[in-house]
């Protein structure tokens, strides 16, 4: 299959990030190779340690799948982004109310 040529844009050459050649690729080595050379082996170590990712909420949400009339969704949708939130804060208002009245929460 004959490659086609691409017209490249002027404006979106980088020459300080130009696209990579076979040749590049080729010589190219991974960062557990590359890193203590230049950094020291406990730098190294370090830098490639993974971060574990974003931190567990001290009050984590229950994922759980719920069915409520096309009226109720149609309504907080309307109120645009945040609508989950708003919804979660509306329950929660209606169970204070509950407890303030004496009500238990649990039969």
């Amino acid at each position: 299959m004959a490659k086609r040529s691409r017209r490249v844009d002027p404006e979106m050459i980088d020459d300080d990030n130009p696209e990579w050649t076979e040749e590049m690729f080729a010589r190219a080595r991974p960062a557990s190779e590359v890193l203590p050379k230049l950094f020291g082996a406990s730098v190294a170590a370090e830098m490639l340690k993974p971060k574990g990712g974003r931190p567990k909420s001290a009050a984590p949400k229950v994922l759980l799948s719920v069915r409520y009339s096309p009226e109720v969704i149609e309504y907080f949708r309307a109120t645009g982004d945040g609508w989950q939130g708003r919804m979660d804060a509306a329950l929660r208002e209606w169970i204070g109310a509950r407890d303030r009245r004496g009500t238990s929460k649990s039969r």
